[in-house]
């Protein structure tokens, strides 16, 4: 592996450690305003040197990493992560819904199976109605 380059463009960067898919989605977050380096916003060949905050604002998550090493060329996921430390909040996921499924080949549901069904989904009176 080629030794670390003392700076790159921050659009490169952060396409090299893999915070997005293309290089041009790199340029087009940086056009938009989206790329921040040490607070303030950069344009895509601003110069990016290790100990830099980047914060990259994509698909309504914001991504706070700190560069340890600097890189130019892609590189694989695993040095990809080793090359920044990532102070990025943690992802809210909503909770998953119970979905009613049944057996593959049971069958029609029974009176009894169905209105239990229509209980969870909640599109049923409760029983004694």
């Amino acid at each position: 592996m080629a030794p670390a380059e003392e700076s790159a463009r921050v659009d490169t960067w952060i396409w090299c450690v893999r915070l997005v898919k293309t290089r041009s989605q790199a340029t087009d977050a940086c056009r938009a305003g989206h790329v921040k380096l040490n607070g303030e916003r950069v344009k895509p060949a601003h110069p990016v040197r290790g100990g830099d905050e980047i914060r990259v604002r994509l698909a309504g998550r914001e991504r706070v990493v700190v560069i340890t090493r600097v890189l130019r060329r892609r590189v694989g996921a695993p040095v990809a992560t080793e090359c920044y430390i990532d102070h990025s909040p943690p992802v809210e996921r909503e909770p998953v819904a119970l979905v009613a499924t049944r057996d593959r080949g049971a069958g029609r549901p029974t009176k009894r199976d169905r209105r239990a069904l229509e209980r969870l989904r909640g599109s049923a009176p409760p029983p004694g109605l």
